[in-house]
């Protein structure tokens, strides 16, 4: 896999994560090209990275063996419609952007290569995110996507395409949903009289190790919130609260919202 050459259409902060997280796991940096609208935002990554650079799209792509497209959804159709004369007939072609179908990305293409859409989220950035793929094709394409969002996080697939809706407004959207909750943290901890920075510190710091202790426990979410929560105390206390202003039903609210926005991107 380490002889793949990677073509990243599009050099945002997530084709950045992939990037380093690429380049952490040993992917040779001269087999890395990255394209962008932006000179400055190339000659960054060139620079921070060592990669290849190129604002060329059908040059970056002609030698690649994956192809990841990192643009926003509105701007797909402009970034793929270009490429189909210049992809390589075994090449795989990831999409990173959200509600974007595999049947839009073949017919802005135009042509029969293997897609495989993806699902990341920020996270990826410190090689902690959460990658949810799916696709249709062969094994091989399956396995290079894998090895591309792997080194930046855990993987997995759905098997239905329609369930990455839900995987965008839960994981994907999801750390917006930790850092508000941070946010309402930080400042009810300020209101109560601590500065900013402990307030800040005792949230952030409280939010690793919740988020740590739920992902290597191996206890499910219920169990450690009933192991925090002593009848009659002041978790109880708060907890009674959030339960009384609704905070289940808005956080239900808001990740239904998610999915039925991702549907409409398409």
């Amino acid at each position: 896999m380490k002889n793949l050459q990677i073509a990243f259409i599009g050099g945002g902060n997530m084709a950045e994560a992939l990037i380093a997280g690429l380049i952490r796991s040993g992917h040779p940096q001269d087999r890395l090209t990255v394209t962008d609208i932006r000179q400055d935002r190339l000659d960054s990554l060139q620079q921070e990275y060592g990669v290849q650079v190129n604002s060329n799209n059908a040059v970056a792509v002609s030698q690649a063996d994956v192809v990841v497209l990192a643009v926003k959804p509105q701007m797909m159709q402009k970034a793929a419609s270009g490429l189909s004369d210049s992809l390589k007939p075994d090449a795989t072609v990831v999409s990173i952007a959200a509600g974007v179908s595999i049947d839009s990305i073949s017919s802005y293409l135009g042509n029969d290569s293997a897609v495989v859409r993806v699902m990341p989220n920020t996270p990826a950035l410190l090689g902690a995110g959460m990658s949810v793929l799916f696709s249709g094709a062969e094994p091989l394409h399956r396995e290079r996507s894998e090895y591309v969002m792997g080194a930046s996080g855990e993987t997995a697939w759905v098997d239905r395409e329609e369930l990455l809706h839900a995987v965008t407004a839960v994981s994907g959207s999801g750390p917006a949903y930790f850092f508000l909750l941070a946010e309402v943290l930080q400042a009810a901890g300020v209101k109560l009289g601590l500065s900013e920075a402990l307030a800040e510190k005792l949230a952030s710091q409280t939010a690793a190790g919740a988020g740590k202790m739920l992902a290597e426990s191996g206890r499910k979410a219920e169990e450690l919130r009933h192991q925090v929560t002593s009848p009659g105390g002041t978790t109880q206390a708060a907890l009674d609260e959030m339960y009384e202003k609704g905070l289940p039903d808005a956080v239900r609210a808001g990740v239904i919202a998610a999915s039925k926005r991702s549907k409409e991107l398409k």
